[in-house]
């Protein structure tokens, strides 16, 4: 039998940097276009820049950092366009991923997906968004687990990292969080029953609805200063 490979301590602390950036990125603590600065990071993490300059190649690999010229890393924004493409995207990865998976489905994976629902549920009347982001993705990333497509599920998971930034927002500000918690209930009953073809089909409108949502709300609040009646634009100011 081969023996197991360990990691480096300087993978280690890279692996632990790049987790912690990922999760306050993820969280919302730094919002969109927030300059990332590696010295600081390494004070604020106890670690050299070396962990810290691997952690943020990595999520510019993630799409949730972007590393520029004479500017260093700073958080992604996505723009409308992008983030629709995205969901679209999921929308045909998790549909085939969820047809294979429920034939495959074990109590015990029903169960995992069960629990992280009923967290969801607190998480949602808490207004705990952080939680609620991660839990989201959790939930939608144990329905597919049985389908034994671990590349496939690591790149849904990159997709909702990409996007949870967007919809979770979205979903708070505008009161969608009893519908989504309505329509996850909805998609692990259907589970339960072994109607594949009918679960992938509310699986597409569920990410649908979030997209139009999504746009709705984006279109409201991304408006620029010269549609606004009266209102001139203002010259942008150097970063």
């Amino acid at each position: 039998m081969p023996a197991r490979k360990t990691e480096s301590p300087q993978q280690t602390l890279t692996a632990t940097a790049t987790d912690t950036l990922r999760q306050r990125i993820l969280s919302g603590e730094w919002p969109d276009g927030t300059q990332l600065r590696q010295e600081a990071l390494s004070r604020e993490l106890g670690v050299s820049r070396v962990p810290v300059r691997e952690a943020l190649r990595q999520l510019e690999a993630e799409g949730l950092v972007r590393i520029i010229e004479r500017r260093g890393a700073v958080v992604s924004q996505l723009s409308l366009p992008e983030i629709v493409e995205l969901l679209r995207v999921r929308v045909l990865l998790e549909c085939d991923m969820l047809l294979e998976a429920i034939p495959r489905q074990t109590a015990a994976d029903i169960a995992v997906a069960e629990a992280l629902l009923a967290r969801f549920e607190v998480a949602l009347n808490n207004q705990d968004v952080a939680t609620w982001g991660l839990l989201n993705a959790s939930f939608h990333l144990a329905l597919y687990q049985a389908a034994g497509r671990p590349q496939t599920l690591a790149l849904i998971e990159q997709l909702h990292n990409r996007t949870d930034r967007y919809t979770r927002m979205q979903i708070l500000l505008t009161g969608f969080n009893d519908r989504a918690h309505l329509e996850h209930n909805h998609l692990l009953e259907l589970c339960r029953q072994k109607d594949a073809i009918t679960a992938a089909a509310f699986l597409k409108q569920h990410i649908m609805h979030a997209e139009e949502a999504l746009e709705a709300w984006y279109l409201a609040h991304q408006s620029p200063p010269s549609s606004k009646r009266g209102r001139k634009p203002r010259p942008a100011s150097p970063d």
